[in-house]
């Protein structure tokens, strides 16, 4: 009776655990999962996609954010691949402050080079004056799409761990969600995934916003793309190697298993 009694307890405290997570959903839905050329075991950055997702965060985010990633990294051939004189010649277009001062002892800012860090916003040189002036400072983007992550739950965060379908594109799903939704156009900090859905940072980006040069439509569907895709490579700009040496490991493993697998058969074939 006692056992009978403490598993109905059990389903009763499990269905409502449920219902109150599905109410909570309701209210606070999760970010959809998106299709991105990066996803899966073969995925790969679309390099159109990430020039134009850096585009978007050179002409609208950067007004705020900074971006703490050297501009050779742009040259990547997994990345953006910009030639080198297209690097060379985007780095002499910013003013970055030099590390050493000079012959008077005064620090000086001078044009850029491939090997330095993008620079903090014109108008908010330190958190400090970013925090002064909005409240809080923006958060650095380089790492903004590893930091962004939510709660998926039972049962996706299992279907999530499966070896040819790992999900991995969790922050850009997350970017590309708080892009997309500001969705009550009387309040443009009313946000329908943000937590509360009060977010600080108001609507920063809608359609026409940015002219692309190679035709795709000035959506704010595709700016959410574009730029999330390109904050994940910032974030991870390594990805498609540790997939390559991620998969020579995996068909190693697989042989050396097979092997020992026969070699065993081999050896004790005499003693059984």
């Amino acid at each position: 009776m006692i056992r009978l009694t403490t598993t109905f307890l059990a389903a009763a405290l499990i269905t409502a655990g449920a219902s109150g997570a599905f109410a909570q959903d309701a209210d606070q839905p999760q970010p959809a999962r998106q299709s991105w050329s990066f996803a899966g075991l073969f995925g790969k950055y679309d390099q159109a996609q990430l020039q134009r997702g850096f585009q978007v965060y050179k002409e609208v985010c950067s007004n705020c954010h900074r971006l703490s990633i050297p501009f050779r990294s742009l040259g990547d051939q997994n990345g953006p691949d910009y030639s080198a004189d297209q690097v060379k010649a985007l780095a002499a277009s910013y003013q970055v402050t030099n590390d050493e001062p000079n012959d008077k002892g005064e620090i000086f800012k001078r044009a850029g080079t491939p090997a330095d860090l993008f620079p903090p916003p014109e108008s908010f040189p330190n958190d400090q004056a970013a925090a002064a002036a909005l409240g809080k400072a923006p958060p650095d983007m380089a790492q903004l799409a590893k930091a962004r992550k939510y709660e998926r739950g039972f049962p996706w965060f299992i279907f999530d761990a499966l070896p040819f379908d790992q999900y991995q594109e969790m922050g850009a799903d997350y970017i590309y969600a708080i892009l997309t939704g500001y969705t009550h156009s009387d309040d443009t900090q009313w946000n329908l995934y943000y937590p509360g859905h009060r977010i600080a940072m108001p609507q920063p980006i809608v359609d026409g916003a940015v002219n692309y040069s190679d035709g795709t439509p000035a959506k704010l569907d595709n700016y959410a793309r574009d730029v999330a895709a390109f904050l994940t490579w910032a974030a991870d700009p390594t990805l498609v190697d540790r997939k390559k040496i991620g998969l020579r490991a995996m068909i190693f493993l697989f042989v050396l298993a097979g092997l020992l697998y026969f070699t065993k058969k081999r050896v004790w074939r005499d003693l059984h």
